[in-house]
Protein backbone atom coordinates (compact mmCIF):
# COMPACT_ATOMS: atom_id res chain seq x y z
CA UNK A 1 0.00 0.00 0.00
CA UNK A 2 0.88 3.11 -0.79
CA UNK A 3 1.36 6.30 1.41
CA UNK A 4 -1.40 8.07 0.28
CA UNK A 5 -3.93 5.17 0.46
CA UNK A 6 -2.43 4.37 4.29
CA UNK A 7 -3.44 7.89 5.14
CA UNK A 8 -6.92 7.72 3.74
CA UNK A 9 -7.55 4.63 5.40
CA UNK A 10 -6.61 6.32 8.94
CA UNK A 11 -6.07 2.90 11.55
CA UNK A 12 -8.20 0.47 9.46
CA UNK A 13 -4.36 -0.29 7.55
CA UNK A 14 -4.53 -3.67 9.41
CA UNK A 15 -7.58 -4.79 8.59
CA UNK A 16 -7.42 -3.87 4.64
CA UNK A 17 -4.28 -5.71 4.60
CA UNK A 18 -6.03 -8.73 5.40
CA UNK A 19 -8.80 -8.23 2.89
CA UNK A 20 -6.49 -7.87 -0.15
CA UNK A 21 -4.60 -10.98 0.91
CA UNK A 22 -2.05 -10.26 3.45
CA UNK A 23 -1.46 -12.51 6.50
CA UNK A 24 -2.94 -11.25 9.84
CA UNK A 25 -0.25 -10.66 12.51
CA UNK A 26 -1.04 -13.44 14.86
CA UNK A 27 -0.20 -13.53 18.60
CA UNK A 28 2.24 -15.95 19.84
CA UNK A 29 1.45 -16.68 23.06
CA UNK A 30 -2.74 -16.21 21.80
CA UNK A 31 -2.90 -20.32 22.74
CA UNK A 32 -1.79 -19.90 26.20
CA UNK A 33 -4.13 -17.03 26.88
CA UNK A 34 -7.15 -19.03 25.13
CA UNK A 35 -6.33 -21.79 27.48
CA UNK A 36 -6.01 -19.20 30.72
CA UNK A 37 -8.93 -18.18 29.76
CA UNK A 38 -10.74 -21.16 29.15
CA UNK A 39 -9.23 -22.36 32.76
CA UNK A 40 -10.75 -19.28 34.71
CA UNK A 41 -13.98 -19.88 33.45
CA UNK A 42 -13.93 -23.53 34.17
CA UNK A 43 -13.00 -22.06 38.04
CA UNK A 44 -14.92 -19.48 37.98
CA UNK A 45 -18.54 -21.95 36.98
CA UNK A 46 -16.67 -24.38 39.98
CA UNK A 47 -17.22 -21.80 42.62
CA UNK A 48 -20.44 -21.00 41.55
CA UNK A 49 -21.82 -24.51 41.56
CA UNK A 50 -20.14 -24.97 45.30
CA UNK A 51 -21.61 -21.51 46.16
CA UNK A 52 -25.01 -22.65 45.43
CA UNK A 53 -25.20 -26.03 46.46
CA UNK A 54 -24.54 -24.84 50.11
CA UNK A 55 -27.17 -22.17 49.97
CA UNK A 56 -29.10 -25.49 48.39
CA UNK A 57 -28.44 -27.49 51.62
CA UNK A 58 -28.74 -24.57 53.59
CA UNK A 59 -32.01 -23.66 52.49
CA UNK A 60 -32.83 -28.01 52.61
CA UNK A 61 -31.73 -28.05 56.65
CA UNK A 62 -34.02 -24.79 57.31
CA UNK A 63 -36.91 -26.91 55.72
CA UNK A 64 -35.90 -30.16 57.88
CA UNK A 65 -36.39 -27.62 60.61
CA UNK A 66 -39.52 -26.48 59.99
CA UNK A 67 -40.95 -30.19 58.71
CA UNK A 68 -39.77 -31.22 62.42
CA UNK A 69 -41.29 -28.72 64.38
CA UNK A 70 -44.74 -28.90 62.57
CA UNK A 71 -44.64 -32.72 62.13
CA UNK A 72 -45.14 -32.37 58.25
CA UNK A 73 -43.10 -35.22 55.89
CA UNK A 74 -41.86 -34.59 52.83
CA UNK A 75 -43.48 -35.98 49.60
CA UNK A 76 -41.16 -38.41 48.61
CA UNK A 77 -41.86 -39.84 52.06
CA UNK A 78 -45.87 -39.63 51.82
CA UNK A 79 -45.67 -41.49 48.55
CA UNK A 80 -43.30 -44.08 50.00
CA UNK A 81 -45.71 -45.06 53.00
CA UNK A 82 -48.93 -45.02 50.51
CA UNK A 83 -47.27 -47.28 48.50
CA UNK A 84 -46.30 -49.42 51.23
CA UNK A 85 -49.64 -49.18 52.60
CA UNK A 86 -51.04 -50.34 49.09
CA UNK A 87 -48.49 -53.60 48.76
CA UNK A 88 -48.83 -54.73 52.11
CA UNK A 89 -53.35 -54.06 51.96
CA UNK A 90 -53.28 -56.34 48.51
CA UNK A 91 -50.47 -58.66 49.26
CA UNK A 92 -51.74 -61.84 48.16
CA UNK A 93 -54.16 -60.42 46.06
CA UNK A 94 -54.06 -60.81 42.18
CA UNK A 95 -56.38 -58.07 41.44
CA UNK A 96 -56.33 -54.48 42.85
CA UNK A 97 -57.66 -53.45 46.10
CA UNK A 98 -61.65 -52.54 45.84
CA UNK A 99 -62.47 -48.55 46.37
CA UNK A 100 -64.46 -47.91 49.72
CA UNK A 101 -67.76 -47.06 48.96
CA UNK A 102 -68.38 -43.66 49.84
CA UNK A 103 -71.04 -43.00 52.64
CA UNK A 104 -74.37 -42.25 52.02
CA UNK A 105 -74.48 -44.31 48.54
CA UNK A 106 -76.63 -47.45 48.48
CA UNK A 107 -78.75 -46.59 51.44
CA UNK A 108 -82.13 -46.24 50.96
CA UNK A 109 -82.95 -45.16 54.11
CA UNK A 110 -81.42 -42.02 53.73
CA UNK A 111 -83.58 -41.28 50.76
CA UNK A 112 -86.36 -42.27 52.77
CA UNK A 113 -85.69 -39.59 54.71
CA UNK A 114 -84.77 -37.07 52.25
CA UNK A 115 -88.69 -37.56 51.09
CA UNK A 116 -90.31 -37.46 54.02
CA UNK A 117 -88.12 -33.53 54.79
CA UNK A 118 -89.08 -32.44 51.58
CA UNK A 119 -92.81 -33.20 52.64
CA UNK A 120 -92.56 -31.44 55.30
CA UNK A 121 -92.12 -28.11 53.13
CA UNK A 122 -95.16 -28.48 51.31
CA UNK A 123 -97.78 -27.02 50.75
CA UNK A 124 -101.20 -29.05 52.43
CA UNK A 125 -103.00 -28.64 48.91
CA UNK A 126 -100.10 -30.59 47.32
CA UNK A 127 -99.07 -32.73 50.44
CA UNK A 128 -102.94 -33.70 49.13
CA UNK A 129 -102.70 -34.51 46.10
CA UNK A 130 -99.14 -36.69 46.88
CA UNK A 131 -101.10 -38.79 49.64
CA UNK A 132 -104.01 -39.89 47.09
CA UNK A 133 -102.04 -41.42 44.58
Amino acid sequence: MNFVMKQALGGATKDMGKMLGGEEEKDPDAQKKEEERQEALRQQEEERKAKYAKMEAERENLRQGIRDKYGIKKKEEKEAEAAAAMEQASEGSLTRPKKAVPTGCGEEEEEESIVDTVMKFIPTPLMDMFNKK
